[in-house]
């Protein structure tokens, strides 16, 4: 069987979700906003699924707005803000966000707004003094991914947003990463605005939640029969919520040990790869996601060794998901100052639960085969 090494881009659904999303796909179908017994069953059902992921970020269920999945929750935040500012103003974002983020931000600007990016270490990681550099008297908002998807690179999310409330500006955060795999406490990081995804942590694809700040003054995204609390217009998908309420409620529960197996996997794994002088960890100093391990091989394109490896039976990733097909250095280990050629060769691996040490010793095997392959071509082409 072919080894699943890229669960940052999603998670196999979890058996036990799925029990659970069930009787919502058969039997339990009624439309959640319905009056009647059918409506009900199924508006309770949701409501238990709004506690439940409130549950996994420290919010209370009345600041969970239920969406699509992480990418509209992204661009409802934004759009959110953005859209009771008429007078238009400037958006920082940190300069790793990823695609569903730095997309619709570029995007404002066809709205007359400008956007700033906030610079990072060569860890990856944004630091309260880059933040105050780049925020403006007309700044909106602030926004900074609490983990990042390619490095698993985990940004000091309350120290940030303590400096972007000194000046008034509310903070969101992309945790679509980091919720499931280590604690995230939406009072603690002091974010107004919070992304959540389901399909990040053993969850259905298709549906996730922005967390807000009910004290913000904010516009909807979608229109229509006003749910969720007028910020979301659209019939709830009553299976995918329900299977996101017990994704996040497991992943509460077993939070630890998720963590710990998947940080005995990850540097397993790190620990081989830096045997090879070869071969360069990206952020490794930086406290990461347990579970996120991206690194470079010099002279292999990466695209080339994903293909090579894929053969070999190992799914992983050049990057996000979102832009695997993309021929261009990732701009997250660009702004890393990562030299571009080697930005080139990145892979990007990620463990789940099913992982074993056994699938990490045949991966690094794997990964050193193809590389003396790679020397020996290397070689006779210079030969020839």
């Amino acid at each position: 069987m072919p080894v699943y090494l890229d669960h940052n881009s999603t998670t196999p659904l979890d058996e036990r979700v799925l029990a659970t999303m069930l009787p919502y796909l058969r039997e339990l179908y009624g439309n959640a906003s319905s009056q009647h017994r059918y409506g009900r069953l199924t508006s309770g059902a949701v409501e238990r699924a709004r506690e439940q992921v409130a549950a996994l970020v420290g919010a209370k269920s009345s600041q969970v707005v239920f969406t699509g999945g992480g990418t509209e929750a992204n661009n409802l935040a934004l759009r959110a803000v953005c859209g009771s500012n008429r007078s238009g103003g400037n958006v920082a974002i940190s300069a790793i966000e990823h695609a569903s983020l730095r997309e619709p931000a570029f995007a404002l600007r066809d709205d007359g707004w400008s956007v700033s990016e906030i610079p990072v270490t060569a860890d990856g990681v944004v630091k309260v003094p880059a933040l105050v550099e780049v925020i403006r008297d007309d700044t909106r908002l602030v926004s900074v991914m609490l983990a990042n998807n390619e490095t698993g690179a985990v940004q000091p999310l309350s120290e940030i947003s303590a400096a972007a409330h000194e000046r008034q500006i509310p903070v969101h955060t992309d945790a679509s990463q980091a919720a499931g795999k280590i604690p995230v406490d939406f009072v603690k990081t002091g974010a107004d605005l919070m992304t959540v995804s389901a399909h990040k942590f053993g969850g259905p694809q298709g549906i996730g939640a922005l967390i807000v700040n009910r004290s913000l003054s904010l516009r909807p995204l979608l229109y229509g029969g006003g749910h969720e609390q007028g910020l979301r217009a659209g019939t709830h998908n009553v299976a995918a919520i329900v299977g996101f309420g017990m994704a996040a409620e497991l992943a509460q529960s077993e939070l630890a040990n998720r963590a710990r197996h998947m940080r005995e996997i990850r540097d397993r794994i790190q620990i081989a790869l830096q045997q090879s002088p070869e071969i360069s960890v990206f952020a490794a100093e930086a406290e990461r996601l347990p579970n996120t391990l991206q690194f470079g091989v010099r002279g292999c394109h990466g695209e080339t060794l994903l293909l090579e490896l894929d053969r070999k039976g190992f799914a992983v990733s050049s990057g996000s998901a979102c832009h695997s097909n993309a021929h261009e250095p990732s701009h997250v280990l660009l702004a890393m100052r990562v030299e571009p050629e080697l930005a080139l060769t990145a892979i990007r691996v990620s463990v789940g639960m099913a992982t074993s040490q056994q699938n990490a010793d045949d991966f690094v095997a794997a990964l050193n085969g193809i590389l003396t392959q790679f020397r020996r071509t290397s070689v006779r082409a210079v030969n020839i």
